[in-house]
């Protein structure tokens, strides 16, 4: 899943009975949780969207995700 060139990691938490996701591949950390996949998407792109607006907020350039190529 990704979004405005941001990735999700996304598992399963069974002691939570919900999907719970990460933005990949920045070292802040954001993270979202839903039911189901349209859930996860949306949950998804408003994290990245808050992460985005926060990070202008305070004047701090955004993460850009890393790709893992070296």
């Amino acid at each position: 899943m990704t979004y405005k060139g941001y990735a999700a990691r996304i598992e399963y938490s069974d002691e939570d009975e919900c999907f719970v996701g990460h933005i990949a591949g920045i070292t802040d950390i954001v993270g979202f949780h839903g039911d189901s996949v349209q859930d996860m998407r949306a949950q998804f792109h408003a994290a990245v969207d808050h992460y985005l607006e926060a990070c202008q907020a305070r004047g701090a350039a955004p993460n850009k995700p890393s790709s893992g190529k070296r």
